[in-house]
């Protein structure tokens, strides 16, 4: 006998309730009403800071539905790391006040400990309970997890300061777990600490494994920066327009700037890390020894030209055949930028040129346009064509205007032009002026890069006119000042 359609889509309706049905029990275990009112219980308390009332509905969640809700565990961390700090003796710092450090307290990430107050026992109990807390987040609800294990990792740590324990080893395995799981999660600390450990593991016995990872945390570092300053350009460009910022997207601007200036400052660190093991005399050897085996992988092509690029090792006869390999096994905007790099040191200057118009031509995105603009604008720099190394750091500012690097190698240029583009002394110590001004735009657009910025601007300024000079030459502060030849542009006398 067959069914109707009427009768089949009942039996499905009942097939999937009692599916939902099931799934639900599962979720909120043997007894779902008592999870359901205990999860409400808990968590109405925490929300009113009453820890005590809160702890006993959390903690039979905890043990009879674990994967109930993810307010068990962010809830749960709360309570927990808040008992582990009354336990370590927290005190209580108001903003602004000061507090008159002992050998008794000890800070941690901004948090003050007197340590005169602790409870061991009861440090370590609460402690055990907070990497409960963790583990049975990650095992019932594993996302988000480079945020996770990089908090985590933040608890250990501040645990092996407050108890004087050696927990190294676990911290840094946590930071690797936030790593593998999503780089972009990890706070910029963070970041700067897992590499500084592997660097110091890795320097002298595998320094391709210090590479690759310094390729994977720029590169999620460079995500993040551009996904931010594509949202503050969006916000800059709609106030430009004459348009006004509602509080939410002034909070936005402000937070998307906070964030930039912070992961500035993690690629910073990341090269002063690795400058002392990023040397021409140790990349060379390394490639040449291994390029045969990867002259088809296109990532490891990419990265390995990009970094002898990036340290100026371009003149070792493997780099050409590096770049030729990469072009071949990836016909890319990337690769044809390279490439065209190349042929503009064996003076082929018209076809470098197709190959940068090829290579802006087949990129969509402004963003990489940009990138490959100021790729050439080095190169122009290196050839010592300061005016063409300009004009393309400009053409990547149209792409990008937020790109404050095009703007700091502007500066750089007029800086290096300081004796050829002045006559006297008060002409040449002016372009210094300039080269500052465009180092402040690059910081304006970009705060991402104000620490490199404001050392640039401080260099700078110390060879500015002095007040004396400006005095003796009868000239008047604010006044504007003409810088000729290829600068040509207008400076205020300091």
């Amino acid at each position: 006998m067959k069914l109707t359609k009427t009768v089949m889509a009942i039996v499905m309706f009942l097939l999937t309730g009692v599916t939902f049905s099931i799934y639900a029990q599962d979720k909120y275990g043997n007894e779902p009403d008592k999870c359901k009112t205990n999860l409400s219980l808990f968590h109405e308390a925490v929300k009113m800071g009453n820890y005590e009332a809160a702890y006993e509905p959390w903690k039979w969640c905890m043990d009879n539905c674990p994967s109930a809700s993810l307010v068990i565990y962010s809830d749960g961390l709360k309570m927990s790391e808040a008992k582990y700090d009354l336990a370590a003796g927290e005190l209580e710092v108001k903003k602004g006040q000061k507090i008159q450090t002992s050998d008794n307290i000890v800070k941690v990430d901004r948090q003050y400990f007197d340590m005169s107050k602790r409870n061991k026992d009861a440090m370590n109990k609460n402690a055990m309970e907070v990497i409960l807390v963790y583990s049975q987040r990650v095992k019932y609800f594993p996302e988000n997890l480079g945020k996770v294990y990089s908090d985590w990792a933040n608890f250990l740590f501040k645990r092996a300061v407050l108890e004087e324990l050696q927990l190294k080893d676990e911290i840094f395995e946590k930071l690797g777990e936030s790593f593998r799981a999503d780089p972009t999660g990890m706070s910029v600390k963070n970041l700067g600490k897992y590499f500084q450990t592997f660097t110091d593991l890795e320097k002298d016995t595998n320094p391709q494994k210090v590479f690759d990872l310094y390729d994977d945390i720029t590169e999620a570092v460079d995500q993040k920066m551009e996904n931010y300053s594509k949202d503050l350009d969006a916000l800059n460009k709609k106030v430009e327009q004459g348009g006004q910022l509602s509080s939410k997207e002034k909070s936005k601007k402000r937070a998307r700037e906070v964030n930039l200036t912070a992961l500035g400052q993690v690629e910073g660190y990341l090269d002063n890390t690795l400058t002392e093991v990023a040397t021409c005399e140790r990349l060379i050897p390394l490639y040449k020894d291994n390029f045969e085996q990867n002259k088809n992988n296109v990532t490891w092509l990419k990265r390995a030209v990009s970094r002898l690029n990036q340290k100026e090792c371009t003149d070792n006869p493997i780099y050409p055949v590096m770049v030729e390999a990469y072009v071949n096994a990836a016909p890319s905007s990337d690769a044809f930028v390279f490439y065209a790099g190349i042929l503009m040191d064996q003076n082929e200057t018209n076809k470098a040129v197709e190959y940068f118009n090829k290579a802006i031509e087949l990129e969509p995105d402004n963003y990489k346009k940009a990138k490959y603009y100021y790729r050439v604008a080095l190169i122009m720099k290196k050839r010592g064509s300061r005016s063409e190394s300009r004009r393309y750091a400009r053409l990547a500012l149209k792409e990008r205007p937020s790109m404050g690097s095009a703007y700091l190698l502007i500066s750089n240029l007029y800086a290096a032009s300081a004796n050829t583009c002045g006559t006297d002394e008060i002409s040449k110590r002016m372009v210094y002026v300039a080269a500052a001004d465009k180092a402040r735009q690059a910081k304006a657009v970009d705060p991402g890069i104000t620490a490199t910025a404001n050392k640039y601007i401080q260099s700078y300024m110390a060879s500015a006119p002095s007040k004396k000079l400006v005095f003796t030459e009868g000239l008047a502060s604010g006044t504007p000042h003409k810088i000729g030849c290829w600068i040509n542009e207008t400076a205020l006398i300091p």
